[in-house]
């Protein structure tokens, strides 16, 4: 029997969200650890041992990107670029790239598990998800030797994933090409890559999720767009709430985020409306 072109090709046919398949989430900032922190204090902690003074700002400007494509990234930027010239008298090569790597990998598998706690509502949202009969896959910046820490320990605490691609484990790269949600699609059976969400805190992420032909969801407080631990931000008055939500929202709409929400903690109303506009006709 044939599908009609506004129809995705293998339906799930369940009641709650009957248009959609899938749901794709990033790990830090979007399942756990609220702010994103565990990888942008290390890559301060590990430029710090190279003498290179990096704020947690300027480490959180490219999160998403696989690690070292976001050490790459780092010294590209013309202040980190020129306080390494002055201090080792020549331009950075990719040699001093792995180096750094090499330096942060094992200060970041040492360090994940402190931030491994699950955001407020995520456990609760993938709970929803599979008692709707969506599958969850997840990618993520992290390498396989961070996730190899970090995944048994969230899974302790009821985060867990149906299939996970790590950021260094693709031969075509990692954000913001769509090639690990695309990977997901693959291992999950996914039928149409128009029934699927992916729900990022990162701008390559929300990248990644479009360029793969997907639905996309930011959030605007949990993640690195944010970048506060949940005790920070509850502590802040109601008007700064409202301006981190504002700024946040506007960068993940840039990267072409369907919808932007505050964390997981509203996602299933938030699939809700997707799945209205795919009954409507609309498609990413």
């Amino acid at each position: 029997m044939s599908t009609s072109a506004s129809t995705p090709s293998a339906a799930t046919g369940h009641a709650r969200f009957p248009h959609l398949q899938a749901v794709i989430f990033d790990w830090a900032g979007t399942l756990v650890d609220h702010g994103s922190l565990a990888p942008t204090q290390i890559f301060v902690d590990a430029f710090a041992t190279f003498g290179i003074t990096l704020t947690l700002d300027e480490a959180r400007g490219p999160m998403g990107l696989s690690k070292r494509d976001h050490i790459r990234t780092l010294l590209e930027d013309a202040g980190l670029q020129a306080q390494w010239q002055a201090r080792f008298g020549k331009a950075s090569t990719d040699a001093d790239i792995d180096a750094i790597y090499e330096r942060f990998m094992p200060m970041q598998i040492e360090k994940v598990g402190r931030y491994s706690q699950p955001i407020p509502g995520a456990v609760d949202a993938l709970k929803a998800l599979r008692g709707a009969g969506l599958k969850v896959g997840s990618c993520s910046g992290y390498p396989r030797q961070v996730l190899d820490v970090l995944l048994p320990q969230a899974k302790a605490d009821g985060i867990e994933a149906d299939h996970v691609v790590a950021g260094d484990e693709l031969a075509a790269g990692g954000r913001p090409g769509p090639f690990m949600a695309l990977a997901n699609v693959l291992a999950l059976g996914i039928g149409d890559v128009r029934a699927c969400v992916k729900v990022d805190d990162t701008t390559p992420g929300i990248e990644e999720g479009r360029r793969a032909g997907m639905w996309t969801i930011g959030l605007s407080l949990s993640g690195n767009e944010t970048g506060l631990t949940l005790a920070q931000l509850q502590a802040l008055p109601d008007a700064a709430v409202v301006a981190h939500r504002e700024a946040a929202t506007k960068r993940l709409m840039a990267a072409g985020a369907h919808l932007v929400i505050d964390s997981v903690a509203s996602l299933t109303k938030a699939l809700a409306e997707i799945d209205a506009r795919m009954a409507r006709g609309e498609r990413p």
